[in-house]
């Protein structure tokens, strides 16, 4: 299990930095979203300009029609019907405004998203397992979710900020025009707003930022937790896993805790110096309407004007507010997009084999980014294709590795791995997985039927000559059950209640390891691949059933080379060609009972199980004859 660091680099960052990587994201958004932004600006800026309008429709309505009403005792109705007429123009202008701007805001923000889910997500395909290894699965969910979220997080106000400026222009212009005296108090009132909004900016940026690291942290410890759960309930570290994440999450409330407290203190704030500007206004207004120099409507409508100023200062105080989360989440991104590059593909689409495939290993060494010394040193073998080959060494010798170089899940360090003579680096992308299986020790399952997780979605009626047809469709009914006989699980999949349309549960929880194990050989065989790689593919199956598959493999009209990375002799003993590595070098190659004759650390690795049951049950018997009584 790995521990959540506490946020390092979040905390690092500079204030200055910070607005100008969050102004340079903005600007990389605009770039992108162009047509989205222009529709909400222009729709913001409608309901800036409209906002604005209303405050003088109502100042004109109390000098036209309302002051009029009281000094005449009575009102014509069609200065009425023109005063509502007037209102609602304004109103649905707004209403416009709103819908624009939310419209083109939301497009903006959620296609851009999109987008980056999916480069991150591609990214993570290319990238090798040697750089998976060093992710924690939570972070890696949290940058393909959390952190894109949060760095697009300020497009959603960056719109109405930005059209909203027109809505402050207008309004210090009309302040001015109506009267210089409560303009006056209005230019004192607005640079107030602005301080308190660098003041506001500067402080939540630091919990707004670590949040969004605790964010990760929290999804990562919840991620171990859950995919350990057999581990935790067996070995009873239900406390210590809660602890875990009490821990990590009580860090994350203390962070939006004071993000809340900062807020708390400075909402109020933002939101009591407009009033207080209104309250002035009114004072003011009052001896100014007195002296003759104002009349009631300009009263009115610069007091709505200052209930209007505060907005467009908040609107941009959101925008700046978030910048802190959106370069924590956009660099956290771009960690992941910068990880050096994936696997790197040739042009050669076709290999130009056919039936079963020729697989040669020519001088490679393979050494892991974390480790001092190569897994794999100079290692050759080649195979004759349609043979069976057992690779067999002790644990750490390197199995595993070769059978990952052979499906290219690495690139060797030195040296080349051939497939009908062709290095896996020439290939084109897609033409290794059309000629070649792999199926691991550790099987994995979805929570789908057994028929689609045999066929991976690709089930139905195939094309010509077996190739997908219009609806991607590559295998039908006889083809699964074909696959799941030669693997030996067509038997307990029919006795299920549903047969192969039973749901199994999430990695197939429901099934024994032998089974899953099973399902997952029948996933590689449907494809008919050309070379298939057994990885401790049966190590949970029995003996019997094992050799059942393994002889129904060489028997059956598979074109597959078959490569079998094997401990039981039982197993290696099925083999036409057994390579035995030790320290990651090809020791010997040769048959079974050649080696058995020739290697004595051949013979020893692999009786070694046999020889030790022998033991144990001599041991058995020699406590019973030499128990009490005897």
């Amino acid at each position: 299990m790995s521990s959540a660091a506490a946020p390092r680099s979040t905390r690092e960052l500079d204030r200055s930095r910070i607005v100008r990587r969050g102004l340079a994201i903005l600007g990389h958004a605009i770039a992108v979203q162009p047509r989205s932004f222009a529709v909400a600006v222009g729709g913001a800026a409608l309901y800036g300009g409209a906002t604005v309008g209303s405050a003088v429709v109502f100042g004109e309505v109390t000098d036209r029609v309302i002051l009029p009403a009281f000094r005449d005792g009575e009102m014509a109705a069609g200065t009425l019907v023109l005063a509502a007429a007037a209102i609602m123009s304004v109103a649905l202008a707004k209403c416009v405004g709103i819908v624009g701007r939310r419209v083109g805001a939301s497009y903006m923000q959620y296609k851009l998203q999109v987008a980056y889910r999916r480069k991150v997500t591609e990214q993570y395909q290319r990238l090798p397992l040697s750089w998976h290894r060093t992710q924690s699965t939570g972070a890696l969910l949290s940058n393909a979710n959390a952190d894109v979220e949060a760095a697009f997080w300020p497009l959603a106000p960056l719109p109405f900020s930005a059209g909203v400026v027109l809505m402050l222009f207008i309004t210090a212009g009309l302040l001015i025009a109506t009267d210089w005296l409560l303009a006056l108090v209005g230019f004192l009132v607005f640079p107030a707003i602005g301080i308190i909004n660098v003041f506001y900016n500067r402080a939540v940026a630091q919990p707004a930022t670590s949040a969004q690291q605790y964010r990760a942290d929290v999804s990562e410890v919840a991620h171990e937790s859950f995919d350990g759960a057999l581990v935790v309930k067996t070995l009873g570290r239900e406390a210590a896993e809660t602890e875990r994440f009490r821990a990590r999450s009580e860090q994350l409330r203390d962070e939006l805790i004071q993000f809340g407290r900062v807020r708390a203190i400075f909402d109020p704030l933002m939101e009591a110096l407009p009033n207080i500007g209104v309250l002035a206004v009114l004072l003011i207004g009052t001896a100014r309407i007195s002296s003759g120099s104002l009349t009631a409507g300009d009263l009115v409508q610069v007091a709505f004007l200052f209930t209007l100023l505060a907005f467009p200062v908040r609107a941009i105080g959101w925008v700046l507010s978030d910048l802190p989360r959106s370069v924590a989440g956009w660099e956290r991104i771009q960690r992941v997009l910068r990880a050096g590059e994936g696997f790197r593909y040739g042009r050669t689409a076709d290999t130009g084999g056919t039936g079963a495939a020729a697989v040669a290993v020519r001088e490679v060494s393979y050494r892991y980014d974390d480790a001092d010394e190569p897994i794999l040193r100079g290692l050759s073998f080649s195979t004759t294709p349609g043979r069976v080959i057992a690779v067999v060494g002790a644990t750490g010798s390197g199995k595993s590795t070769i059978a990952s170089l052979l499906v290219r899940l690495a690139d060797p360090t030195e040296g080349r791995v051939e497939l009908d003579g062709h290095d896996l680096r020439s290939l084109a992308h897609g033409v290794l997985p059309r000629s070649a299986a792999m199926v691991f020790q550790h099987s994995f399952l979805f929570d789908d039927t057994i028929r689609s997780n045999i066929t991976l979605g690709e089930d139905g009626a195939p094309g010509e000559d077996g190739a997908p047809g219009e609806d991607g469709a590559r295998f039908d009914d006889v083809a699964v059950r074909a696959a799941a006989r030669l693997a030996q699980a067509d038997g307990f999949i029919e006795a299920l209640p549903s047969g192969y349309d039973t749901v199994i549960g999430e990695r197939g929880t429901s099934l024994s390891g032998g089974q899953r194990q099973r399902i997952a050989l029948a996933r590689a065989l449907v494809r008919r691949p050309r070379l298939l790689i057994l990885d401790d593919a049966t190590s949970s199956v029995d003996t019997e059933v094992e050799a059942a598959i393994l002889e129904g493999l060489k028997g059956a009209a598979l074109p597959s080379t078959i490569v079998v990375v094997a401990y039981r002799q039982a197993t290696i003993a099925l083999a036409d060609e057994i390579v035995f590595v030790e320290a990651g070098r090809v020791r010997a190659c040769g048959t079974h009972a050649a080696l058995l004759a020739t290697e004595p650390a051949y013979a020893h690795l692999v009786t070694a199980y046999e020889r030790d049951a022998a033991e144990l049950a001599g041991a058995r018997r020699a406590a019973v004859e030499t128990g009490p009584g005897r």
